[in-house]
């Protein structure tokens, strides 16, 4: 897996299990996959010699984050090593823009988009109509490269960084899905159910799975929809995408390939993690079943506070936690402590005495607030 962080992490855990030989090239030994994989490789994801190095000593390679430049892959392919996803799916991912572009050709619901480079063309595309999502073509994530203009002078702001842009449609949805589905070589498909997510500043800080109250029947679309654009686009491995669910249908916002921040409920929460899913496709093993274990389970994110509390306090609050609700399942990274960071989550998975999403959601939410706060009433 090329990347080291807390996706390689979890994948790693996964490899034990399937008896997968599992390698890392991780940017340093000392981030989060890197501190708990044997067999770790320095080097970094931009350069093709590093790479090129690393893969030879593979039998496939995968990945933990859209960042490796599409050359490169392509450099990779061409010289014989197999790469899932392929660089021909990656695009996607790496340039929202193709990626928007290629959804509509094939159908597929989106915000209005168009590309901008100038005032004007941002004016144009508003017509009139604030506020207006600015995205970088390239190199977002996590909230960094989105930017919601209330106005044309913070547009211009926008545009002053020169970058490539792209502006899309403020959707007013009624909340924000997920549909993670898993493809391996052999085109088998696997679809989990579809999660509710909340998302604040553009990180995901909570997830329930299922998606409470979710119309059957639009739960079916979703799926097959994420199924479509994982065929469309030749993905091997997890695909997530990210949906708006407005009053008109379903949008989709964002595609990730990769295992993804919505499915980490999958450890506890499905019959197979989203971890072990991901290897099983690009090792073209047949898949796991995406079904649930517990009729409900909530995740909420832990992200590092700004009481200046580093990684060996986070431990010293197990106590509490675990005390409080033994029930609470807690993964942390190994990363170290920066406000608004993830460091690591927690998932609550129900029983049928106690499967209720909204009490589930208030528990995780109360233990991942006490890792990052010390309290329970902390953001």
């Amino acid at each position: 897996m090329v990347g080291g962080g807390q996706l390689a992490r979890m994948t790693a855990a996964a490899a034990v299990g399937l008896g997968a030989t599992f390698r890392v090239l991780s940017e340093s030994e000392n981030e989060s996959a890197a501190l708990v994989t044997h067999d770790v490789t320095v080097g970094s994801h931009l350069s093709l010699s590093d790479i090129s190095a690393f893969a030879a000593g593979c039998d496939v390679i995968t990945f933990d984050h859209e960042h490796v430049p599409g050359p490169i892959l392509a450099k990779l392919e061409s010289d014989g090593i197999l790469v899932r996803p392929g660089g021909g799916a990656l695009r996607y991912t790496q340039d929202k823009l193709a990626m928007r572009e290629r959804l509509i050709e094939l159908g597929v619901p989106c915000p209005r988009f168009a590309p901008v480079s100038t005032l004007a063309d941002v004016a144009a595309f508003a017509r009139g109509t604030w506020p207006v999502v600015l995205k970088a073509v390239s190199g977002g994530y996590d909230g960094k490269g989105v930017w919601v203009c209330e106005s044309a002078e913070e547009a211009e702001e926008v545009l002053a960084l020169g970058i490539a842009l792209m502006a899309e449609e403020f959707v007013p949805f009624r909340r924000e899905l997920a549909a993670l589905v898993a493809r391996s070589p052999s085109g088998q498909g696997a679809a989990y159910p579809v999660v509710q997510t909340v998302q604040v500043d553009g990180i995901c800080r909570e997830v329930i799975a299922p998606a409470p109250g979710l119309d059957p029947d639009v739960a079916v679309e979703a799926e097959a929809m994420a199924l479509k654009i994982a065929a469309e686009l030749g993905v091997t491995g997890l695909l997530a995408v990210e949906l708006f669910e407005t009053a008109d249908g379903l949008l989709v916002n964002e595609l990730a390939l990769r295992p993804h921040n919505t499915g980490h409920w999958t450890i506890e929460g499905a019959r197979t993690s989203q971890f072990e899913q991901h290897l099983r496709a690009v090792l073209d093993l047949p898949l796991g079943s995406p079904a649930l274990a517990a009729p409900y389970t909530a995740m909420a994110n832990v992200l590092g506070g700004d009481d200046g509390a580093s990684r060996f306090d986070i431990y010293d609050r197990y106590l509490h936690v675990m005390a409080a609700d033994p029930a609470v399942k807690i993964h942390i990274y190994g990363k170290e402590v920066r406000p608004g960071r993830k460091i690591g989550h927690v998932t609550v998975p129900g029983d049928g005495a106690r499967s209720d999403p909204a009490e589930l959601a208030d528990r995780a939410r109360r233990a991942a607030s006490y890792l990052r706060w010390g309290k329970e009433d902390g953001d």
